[in-house]
């Protein structure tokens, strides 16, 4: 079983079939997909599957704090099921490829106290923009 199914059942969050595809296809390791890509993935499980069942099912997780939703420069949200490791985001500025990243050290620690304007900080997102390895060479992307 998966960790982000394992996290649902935990939580006593109702499995139907439907739900459970879409958590499937969500977990792993750099998953960043796209509502669309997720109910393409879906249906290929569960052919009856709608792209409502699909939507609905994402905005429960993400209200659940299970997945996070993501939006990288105003392209298409993507969703991520690595919602309770702190992480950060490596971007290709040319595809949108998205791979998580985890540097060592506190991100507050370069953040200067006179810079804080006097919040009280809860929460750090960093993105690192660049260019993956296939863009740098040029080649098609699959």
């Amino acid at each position: 079983m998966s960790g982000l199914l394992e996290r649902l059942r935990g939580r006593g969050w109702r499995m139907t079939s439907q739900r459970r595809v879409v958590a499937e296809v969500l977990d792993g390791d750099h998953v960043h997909l796209t509502a669309d890509e997720v109910l393409v993935r879906a249906a290929e499980r569960l052919p009856e599957i709608s792209r409502a069942t699909v939507y609905n099912t994402l905005g429960e997780l993400v209200a659940l704090g299970e997945v996070m939703e993501l939006s990288t420069d105003g392209r298409a949200k993507r969703y991520d099921p690595n919602a309770h490791r702190p992480h950060q985001h490596l971007v290709c500025s040319d595809c949108g490829t998205i791979r998580d990243v985890h540097p060592a050290g506190d991100p507050l620690a370069d953040f200067p106290a006179e810079e804080r304007f006097g919040f009280t900080v809860s929460e750090v997102q960093i993105t690192y923009r660049g260019l993956c390895p296939s863009c740098v060479a040029g080649a098609p992307h699959m």
